[in-house]
């Protein structure tokens, strides 16, 4: 190369390198919500998004994008470019539950994503209106059954709630009625106003509520009583065998580049280990985030796809 060329090509070659090296992330990131605001998965987005924002050197924006059991949001993603800049609160029912639902779901759970840590995980919490006749666990059981029915409220069809719901009905053997929203948040808005007698619900969405008086706890679908409702008998006690837990997660589209994978887990590690976000989780969950990698929660999220599919198989669930 000529001295003349060598000068020409420099300062092409000093514009080339940062393109190429561009750190990320260059602009806000979106936090796609596959539900409307007010539910748990919302409420869980919404406090990591607060926290990992500031941690990242870019705002991160949450986008309620609900329907179709979480898939219409959750697929969205999947297409997105990988560039880090489009990420999924993605959870039991969007990755476990609709995969074994919907018959033509437009995109597949592990191939179309990249998943990166596990968040949060919760029980559902069995709530009734203020003006339900049923005083207790044993007597809201026991007045199902004599109905024959049970009317409930849930976030969504596939939602880890609604089958916890149809669950119970069958241990009962009464007929379930559950009455589909497009998130928790509507859900619980009709259930306060005793437009809808009960519903199941994650603790972060609906515990509040119970502890402001505006809906009654029966029981929840832990192994053992909730540390925030200790008070609260678990459907076990009562002889249903009914154990229930959704979850959420953090994932991106397939093809995520390695370096932007490693730090966005290595952020959302440390801002989940924050001493203020341990205390909001207690506050919420009654338990601290859990720990995870993007391999631990990759295996996760496939362990659950398997769990999913027969439950909702035998329930005979259809959308």
């Amino acid at each position: 190369m000529t001295p003349r060329r060598a000068l020409l090509a420099t300062p092409l070659a000093l514009f080339a390198a940062p393109a190429r090296a561009q750190a990320w992330p260059s602009r806000p990131i979106r936090l796609v919500v596959p539900f409307a605001p007010g539910g748990t998965t919302d409420v869980m987005a919404r406090l990591l998004a607060e926290r990992l924002g500031p941690r990242l050197g870019q705002p991160v924006v949450v986008e309620n994008r609900a329907g179709a059991g979480a898939t219409i949001g959750a697929a969205a993603v999947a297409q997105a470019q990988p560039d880090g800049h489009t990420l999924l609160m993605s959870n039991s029912t969007s990755h476990g539950v609709s995969p074994a639902l919907y018959p033509q779901i437009p995109y597949d759970p592990m191939r179309d994503f990249t998943h990166v840590a596990l968040v949060a995980t919760s029980p559902s919490i069995l709530v009734v209106t203020r003006a339900h006749p049923a005083q207790n666990l044993r007597d809201f059981l026991d007045r199902a059954r004599a109905a024959g029915e049970l009317d409930f409220a849930v976030a969504g069809i596939g939602t880890s709630s609604h089958l916890a719901g149809v669950r119970l009905g069958l241990a009962l053997g009464v007929r379930v009625n559950a009455i589909p929203y497009r998130g928790a948040g509507p859900a619980l808005t009709d259930t306060i106003a005793g437009n809808v007698p009960a519903m199941l619900d994650s603790l972060p969405s609906a515990g509040p509520h119970v502890r402001a008086g505006a809906l009654r706890g029966m029981a929840v679908t832990s192994a053992t009583r909730a540390g925030l409702f200790p008070d609260l008998p678990t459907l076990t006690e009562a002889g249903v065998e009914v154990v229930s837990a959704a979850w959420f997660g953090l994932s991106g589209p397939a093809g995520l580049p390695p370096a932007i994978v490693q730090r966005l887990a290595a952020e959302t590690r440390a801002t989940l280990a924050d001493p203020a976000t341990v205390a909001r989780f207690e506050e919420l969950l009654g338990a601290p985030p859990p720990e995870s990698t993007p391999e631990a929660y990759t295996r996760f999220v496939q362990s659950e796809l398997a769990a999913f599919a027969p439950i909702v198989r035998a329930a005979g669930i259809t959308p």
